[in-house]
């Protein structure tokens, strides 16, 4: 027990020891932003196949079928990017009112920019599938580049600090203390440029639609950097 409490005073003095040297030193503090804009290259859209919206004419099972065969039309990987998120009836529903079984199913579905976004909007409106939106829009490298954007900030930081202490004659240090964050920013609120996101074109507007010339806009990633240098 008597050598315990002999440790623990001996550390004490050690660890004020490190916080008086780091606030008495003398340094500079900066703080550096750096921000860039990039196009979305993943659009997650939500499809539901309601037996309602054709008042029972249309089964479930046949708009999956004429769902297919409009996506492959577009040339999009239905294995790859279309997936089931959803199904339900009123099946319990259906023994204590008698009514008839009505089905639905919710499908996701990723494509990879506005121009594709908007054949599909519009190709399936043209077939009588009319519930579709957008759910969000995604950068598929954003790891690399905030990497890469944190290292431009902390540049970006050195630089002021050297200019700030160059007038004093005095030099930058080593860094004592660094901090970053990050904020990603995307402005899509179920709309983009030329696109109608839920479905109300009539059937000859889908028809003549063209979305070539569509884009969402663009994601903003920002990063800062705090820093303290020794000031030599």
């Amino acid at each position: 027990m008597k050598h315990l409490i002999i440790l623990i005073l001996l550390a004490v003095p050690t660890l004020a020891l490190a916080q008086k040297n780091f606030i008495d030193q003398p340094y500079v503090e900066t703080n550096a932003k750096v921000d860039t804009l990039v196009v979305p290259d993943k659009i997650f859209m939500s499809i539901l196949l309601n037996e309602a919206d054709s008042k029972n004419k249309t089964s479930v099972e046949e708009q999956e079928k004429t769902l297919e065969k409009t996506l492959k039309k577009l040339n999009i990987d239905t294995e790859k990017d279309l997936s089931l998120q959803e199904f339900s009836s009123n099946f319990k529903n259906y023994f204590l009112k008698g009514q008839n079984v009505v089905k639905s199913k919710m499908y996701a579905l990723v494509v990879g920019d506005a121009v594709t976004a908007g054949k599909v909007l519009a190709e399936l409106e043209y077939v009588d599938i009319s519930n579709v939106s957008i759910d969000r829009t995604e950068y598929s490298k954003s790891e690399a580049l905030l990497l890469e954007l944190k290292s431009r900030a902390v540049k970006k930081s050195l630089v002021t600090a050297k200019t700030m202490a160059k007038p004093l004659n005095q030099s930058i240090g080593k860094a004592l203390y660094i901090s970053d964050g990050y904020s990603i920013t995307n402005a899509l609120q179920g709309k983009a440029a030329g696109i109608q996101i839920r479905g109300m074109a009539s059937r000859y507007e889908a028809e003549v639609a063209n979305p070539i010339n569509t884009e969402f806009q663009k994601v903003k990633f920002e990063v800062s950097v705090n820093i303290k240098y020794a000031l030599e």
